[in-house]
């Protein structure tokens, strides 16, 4: 957290007079963050960079084909704004919109449109080539570096990388996305699919995810073993067909469902096997239904996108209603 909060500084610092997008603070989510990484001895700290759009430009996600509606898999198109207003008379900024293109193209730098988008829309692997540039270009200036050994790891839809000082390893994984309408979602880099397009954003609800476990960890009594149930199923499951994910919206259903109180130590058994169940209904009527979308009843503190409030239910087994023999497997492995 320390280390992120440095970059950010030095992001602010580097991006403050460009046409690249704003980097806002990194947002800590995923397992690591929520308290039940399944591999404790080897865990990838996930961060989400919020991107906002350089002056003269607006970010503007779109809903995709009607596959990718299903998906939810967004575009974020950047659009050019007008910058001829009184107020940005004093930054000496040239007009993307009014001014000539000869002007333009040897007076200031080039747009957003023209670095990191692909056909007007924000392109995730241009982007986070950059990010890798970023990061590569400011670690001299950052504390850590004095007594950390900075290693690049590849990816093509986020930057990976690996401090180490002889004593200690940190993998952290640095997501970058764009906030949907102020509230708690976001459309991101972090892929749902081993091949998506590099234009495509899936939306994304780690945030929202990470508030509703910080929200259980105030109700839960001090010997709740709710984080201890999830470790145990996303270890017990490593190899088999069933993602961590869909441990973790059962999870995510079984708290919200079942009062703090009965988390305590006496209840373990129980709980485990209320979870097992749980998957096991699910595996046979091919249906899950994701925790967020469309979820009414979330604790108040948690923000959602009105179409995303309003979505009817996401069946997040819908390839098992599709695909008879993956429902026959999944329930061989369960």
């Amino acid at each position: 957290t320390t280390l992120m909060r440095h970059f950010a500084m030095y992001f602010r610092r580097v991006l403050s007079d460009s046409f690249y997008p704003g980097l806002l603070p990194a947002i800590g989510v995923g397992s690591a963050f929520e308290g039940w990484s399944p591999r404790e001895q080897d865990v990838v700290y996930q961060v989400l960079i919020p991107l906002i759009a350089p002056r003269g430009h607006r970010f503007h996600p779109e809903l995709g084909t009607e596959e990718q509606r299903h998906l939810r898999n967004f575009h974020v198109r950047v659009q050019l704004e007008c910058t001829c207003s009184r107020e940005q008379r004093g930054k000496n900024t040239l007009c993307f919109l009014h001014h000539p293109e000869e002007e333009l193209r040897t007076e200031q730098d080039p747009s957003l449109l023209e670095t990191l988008c692909t056909d007007s829309y924000l392109d995730v692997e241009k982007t986070a080539r950059w990010l890798y540039q970023l990061v590569r270009a400011v670690w001299r200036a950052v504390v850590q570096s004095h007594t950390w050994h900075l290693v690049l790891l590849p990816s093509s839809r986020s930057c990976q990388f690996k401090v180490t000082n002889g004593r200690e390893s940190y993998r952290i994984e640095v997501l970058f996305g764009v906030r949907r309408d102020w509230s708690h979602v976001y459309v991101s880099s972090q892929p749902r699919q081993a091949c998506t397009s590099s234009t495509i954003w899936p939306e994304s609800y780690a945030v929202a995810e990470r508030r509703f476990f910080r929200y259980i960890a105030l109700q839960a009594p001090p010997d709740s073993l709710h984080l201890k149930c999830l470790q145990f199923f996303t270890r017990l499951q490593l190899g088999l067909g069933f993602s961590t994910y869909t441990f973790k919206t059962i999870m995510m259903h079984q708290l919200s469902v079942v009062p703090p109180s009965l988390w305590g130590t006496r209840y373990f058994v129980r709980r485990l096997t209320d979870i097992s169940e749980s998957l096991r209904t699910s595996v046979e009527v091919r249906h899950l239904t994701h925790f967020i979308v469309g979820n009414q009843t979330l604790p108040e503190g948690i923000s959602l996108p009105p179409d995303v409030l309003m979505a009817g239910s996401l069946n997040l087994f819908h390839d098992l209603v599709m695909d008879p023999v993956a429902h026959s497997q999944a329930m061989c492995q369960y």
